[in-house]
């Protein structure tokens, strides 16, 4: 699977985990993805990964 939302792109951000006593780590966020179908602009149906950002936008269609 690729931890890439199919709508927006967005993807793995990488960081820094720091303790209390400042120890430092890496540390990798994935992002919430959903594996659903969903209507494209020009009407077509795909299934793919979308986040859950693009689930909650006004503009974006779920189908069922």
């Amino acid at each position: 699977m690729s931890r890439k939302c199919s709508v927006c792109g967005n993807g793995p951000q990488y960081g820094n985990r720091i303790s209390h006593a400042h120890n430092v780590s890496r540390h990798r966020w994935l992002p919430n993805l959903q594996r659903i179908r969903y209507e494209m602009a020009d009407g077509k149906v795909r299934r793919g990964y979308v986040c859950t950002g693009c689930l909650r936008t006004p503009g974006f269609r779920k189908v069922a």
